[in-house]
């Protein structure tokens, strides 16, 4: 008999790649839930047995941990459509699920009970992350502080900033980090506030130069902290590291924004710099190293020559909330060096020239979001 064709069919979904793919995300989750029980004391972490983990297809919940199946399943539209940040905070929300389960006695207790609510302590989780629908990046958007209006003068100020004049603009500019700082002097004098961490950039195996410096410049001028911490690399199936910032609500959303600002920047000039040369990615490192220098010296100069003396202080001095924060989130921390040496010092130097010129301009969030995208394909 003559075998009919249909048509119309939608081809199988799932192919070799695909299959790669899932493997390595799985591999990720593992990663990550590793990472989340180094936080536990010697006996629990030995005592917690390492579940099974799935995607589940299903978008009615982000995260889920089945007990009878000793099982963590994560939305598959969760992994696949939003960064690694989110993931993870969703993974240990589950994480803590398992743990008061298995190990401290939340029978009886309901599910976001007291036994629950000191394993997201132990664990460094996220009470709400597995409950609310809106992401971690939404939530930092949407709960930055404006205190007497000042995030709405800061935007004014940063929209003023797109003027053709060069001198307009970067008035406008220098402003608005001025009144950046007076805001974060103030939230400063504060018995608690609200701190909260994201990823900037994706994980990598390597990161160059350039953004060991660009960290440091958000360090210093943006009120929040930075830290690389490991990472899972889904492309490359392998652990690598990603950059992590701290601060308020506000100062993280701000901070965000200036390194997309930095990075989109950059690359649109290192285009137009290399058209016709035949250039090196360490002379790429070079030039935006430079424009970061540059910057950074437009910055240095107008909080020395527009601070008085004790204000200056209070900035150079940090904020000591934010770092007991940083060492409960993180508690075994080390300094690493990095940075490496120039290797054409005129590319440095048109970089700068750049950098002294660079207008951080608009307003948080008018611009596109970069880390919110489908994650790679794995077939490498």
């Amino acid at each position: 008999m003559k075998q009919l064709k249909l048509t119309g069919m939608p081809e199988p979904r799932t192919t070799a790649e695909d299959n790669l793919r899932e493997r390595r995300i799985l591999m990720g989750l593992a990663h990550e839930w590793d990472l989340a029980c180094q936080y536990l004391e010697e006996n629990l972490r030995h005592r917690l047995p390492k579940p099974s983990f799935r995607l589940a297809d299903t978008c009615s919940r982000l995260g889920q941990w089945s007990p009878e199946r000793r099982e963590i399943s994560l939305s598959r539209h969760l992994v696949e459509n939003h960064p690694w940040d989110e993931v993870r905070e969703v993974l240990r929300h589950e994480t803590a699920h398992q743990l008061a389960d298995t190990l401290l006695g939340s029978a009886g207790q309901p599910p976001h009970g007291p036994a629950f609510q000191k394993a997201c302590l132990m664990l460094r989780a996220d009470p709400a992350a597995s409950a609310s629908r809106r992401s971690l990046h939404k939530r930092i958007q949407s709960r930055e502080a404006d205190r007497n209006g000042a995030r709405r003068r800061i935007q004014k100020l940063l929209s003023l900033a797109q003027s053709a004049n060069l001198h307009e603009a970067e008035a406008a500019m220098l402003k608005a980090h001025d009144l950046m700082t007076r805001h974060h002097l103030d939230a400063l004098q504060l018995k608690k506030r609200d701190f909260v961490s994201r990823f900037l950039g994706s994980p990598a195996l390597r990161h160059f130069r350039e953004s060991y410096f660009l960290a440091n410049l958000l360090q210093d001028y943006y009120f929040v902290q930075c830290i690389w911490v490991s990472a899972f690399v889904l492309e490359k199936g392998k652990p690598g590291r990603v950059l992590e910032i701290a601060g308020t609500h506000a100062n993280v959303a701000h901070a965000a924004y200036v390194f997309d600002f930095i990075r989109r920047f950059t690359a649109r000039q290192w285009t137009v710099y290399g058209q016709g040369r035949r250039l090196k990615r360490s002379q790429q490192s070079d030039f935006a190293v430079g424009i970061i220098a540059g910057f950074r010296s437009k910055l240095e100069k107008a909080l020395v020559t527009g601070t008085a003396p004790q204000t200056l202080a209070l900035v150079k001095a940090g904020d000591p909330q934010l770092s007991r924060y940083l060492h409960h989130r993180h508690p075994h921390t080390r300094s690493i060096q990095r940075g490496g040496v120039r290797q054409d010092p005129v590319v440095y130097e048109d970089g700068c020239e750049l950098g002294r010129e660079l207008v951080i301009a608009r307003g948080i969030g008018h611009t596109a979001k970069p880390s919110r995208r489908r994650l790679p394909p794995t077939g490498v």
